[in-house]
Protein backbone atom coordinates (compact mmCIF):
# COMPACT_ATOMS: atom_id res chain seq x y z
CA UNK A 1 0.00 0.00 0.00
CA UNK A 2 0.92 3.61 -0.56
CA UNK A 3 1.16 6.41 1.81
CA UNK A 4 -1.64 9.38 2.44
CA UNK A 5 -0.51 13.09 3.09
CA UNK A 6 -2.20 15.74 4.53
CA UNK A 7 -1.78 19.25 4.77
CA UNK A 8 -2.91 21.99 7.47
CA UNK A 9 -1.81 25.09 5.06
CA UNK A 10 -1.00 28.59 5.92
CA UNK A 11 0.58 31.46 4.04
CA UNK A 12 3.77 31.33 6.08
CA UNK A 13 3.56 27.65 7.05
CA UNK A 14 2.56 23.78 5.47
CA UNK A 15 1.81 21.34 8.36
CA UNK A 16 2.66 18.09 6.54
CA UNK A 17 1.56 15.07 8.06
CA UNK A 18 1.61 11.08 6.58
CA UNK A 19 0.54 7.55 7.34
CA UNK A 20 2.17 4.51 7.43
CA UNK A 21 2.10 2.45 4.51
CA UNK A 22 -0.71 0.21 5.78
CA UNK A 23 -2.88 3.61 6.64
CA UNK A 24 -3.43 2.70 10.49
CA UNK A 25 -1.55 5.61 11.71
CA UNK A 26 -0.99 8.99 11.22
CA UNK A 27 2.01 11.05 12.19
CA UNK A 28 3.38 14.78 11.80
CA UNK A 29 6.15 14.67 9.36
CA UNK A 30 7.25 18.46 8.83
CA UNK A 31 6.48 21.95 8.44
CA UNK A 32 7.33 23.50 4.98
CA UNK A 33 7.45 27.17 3.56
CA UNK A 34 4.38 27.02 0.60
CA UNK A 35 6.92 28.26 -1.99
CA UNK A 36 9.52 25.25 -1.02
CA UNK A 37 6.50 22.61 -0.98
CA UNK A 38 6.42 21.64 -4.58
CA UNK A 39 10.38 20.57 -4.70
CA UNK A 40 9.66 18.69 -0.93
CA UNK A 41 6.75 16.64 -1.89
CA UNK A 42 9.00 16.05 -5.11
CA UNK A 43 11.70 14.50 -3.26
CA UNK A 44 9.36 12.90 -0.89
CA UNK A 45 7.94 10.95 -3.78
CA UNK A 46 11.44 9.76 -5.23
CA UNK A 47 11.57 7.20 -2.15
CA UNK A 48 7.64 6.94 -0.89
CA UNK A 49 4.56 6.24 -3.01
CA UNK A 50 1.81 8.52 -2.14
CA UNK A 51 -2.20 7.34 -2.63
CA UNK A 52 -3.64 10.86 -1.61
CA UNK A 53 -3.13 14.44 -1.23
CA UNK A 54 -5.78 15.22 2.15
CA UNK A 55 -6.00 19.55 2.19
CA UNK A 56 -7.75 20.80 5.02
CA UNK A 57 -10.29 22.89 4.40
CA UNK A 58 -11.29 26.25 6.35
CA UNK A 59 -14.56 26.84 7.53
CA UNK A 60 -15.89 29.66 9.71
CA UNK A 61 -18.11 28.27 12.46
CA UNK A 62 -21.47 28.41 10.06
CA UNK A 63 -19.81 25.78 7.37
CA UNK A 64 -18.82 28.90 5.13
CA UNK A 65 -15.56 29.22 3.80
CA UNK A 66 -13.46 31.56 5.33
CA UNK A 67 -11.14 34.60 4.37
CA UNK A 68 -7.86 31.60 4.02
CA UNK A 69 -9.98 29.82 1.45
CA UNK A 70 -8.99 31.07 -1.44
CA UNK A 71 -5.16 30.71 -0.28
CA UNK A 72 -5.84 26.74 -0.06
CA UNK A 73 -7.80 26.33 -3.27
CA UNK A 74 -4.56 28.36 -4.80
CA UNK A 75 -2.80 25.35 -3.34
CA UNK A 76 -4.78 22.76 -4.75
CA UNK A 77 -4.75 24.21 -8.25
CA UNK A 78 -0.57 24.19 -7.28
CA UNK A 79 -1.03 20.50 -6.45
CA UNK A 80 -3.04 19.14 -9.15
CA UNK A 81 -0.92 20.99 -11.60
CA UNK A 82 2.11 19.51 -10.43
CA UNK A 83 0.92 16.17 -9.26
CA UNK A 84 -2.24 15.82 -11.84
CA UNK A 85 -2.32 11.80 -10.74
CA UNK A 86 -2.54 11.79 -6.80
CA UNK A 87 -6.38 12.66 -6.20
CA UNK A 88 -6.95 15.59 -3.79
CA UNK A 89 -9.54 15.13 -0.51
CA UNK A 90 -10.95 18.26 1.49
CA UNK A 91 -11.61 17.66 5.21
CA UNK A 92 -12.93 20.43 7.39
CA UNK A 93 -10.23 21.70 9.61
CA UNK A 94 -12.44 23.80 12.05
CA UNK A 95 -10.98 23.58 15.16
CA UNK A 96 -7.64 22.02 14.57
CA UNK A 97 -5.38 24.17 15.42
CA UNK A 98 -7.01 24.80 19.07
CA UNK A 99 -7.06 20.89 19.62
CA UNK A 100 -3.52 20.58 18.36
CA UNK A 101 -2.23 23.93 20.89
CA UNK A 102 -4.56 21.85 24.01
CA UNK A 103 -1.97 18.92 22.47
CA UNK A 104 0.37 20.33 23.66
CA UNK A 105 -0.28 21.80 26.54
CA UNK A 106 -1.03 18.48 28.18
CA UNK A 107 1.86 17.45 26.80
CA UNK A 108 4.01 18.05 29.57
CA UNK A 109 6.11 20.02 27.21
CA UNK A 110 8.19 23.19 28.45
CA UNK A 111 6.86 26.53 27.88
CA UNK A 112 9.07 27.40 25.38
CA UNK A 113 8.67 24.14 23.36
CA UNK A 114 5.22 24.76 23.97
CA UNK A 115 5.32 27.91 21.81
CA UNK A 116 6.64 26.55 18.73
CA UNK A 117 3.98 27.05 15.71
CA UNK A 118 5.72 25.03 13.70
CA UNK A 119 4.67 22.05 16.01
CA UNK A 120 0.89 23.21 16.53
CA UNK A 121 0.53 23.20 12.45
CA UNK A 122 2.21 19.63 12.21
CA UNK A 123 -0.74 18.05 15.17
CA UNK A 124 -3.20 20.33 12.80
CA UNK A 125 -2.52 18.53 10.15
CA UNK A 126 -1.95 14.93 11.59
CA UNK A 127 -5.44 15.52 13.13
CA UNK A 128 -7.00 16.44 9.34
CA UNK A 129 -5.46 13.28 8.71
CA UNK A 130 -6.95 11.53 11.40
CA UNK A 131 -10.42 12.97 10.47
CA UNK A 132 -9.62 11.89 7.03
CA UNK A 133 -8.89 8.08 7.82
CA UNK A 134 -11.57 7.79 10.25
CA UNK A 135 -14.17 8.96 7.58
CA UNK A 136 -13.15 6.62 5.13
CA UNK A 137 -12.45 3.72 7.37
CA UNK A 138 -14.82 0.58 6.43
Amino acid sequence: MSRIIAFDYGTKRIGIAVTDPLQIIATGLDTVHPKDIVEYLHKYLLTEAVEAFVIGEPKQMDGTPSESAQHVKGFTTILKKNFPLIPQYRVDERFTSKIAQQAIMQSGLKKQDRRNKERVDTIAATIILQYFMEEHRL
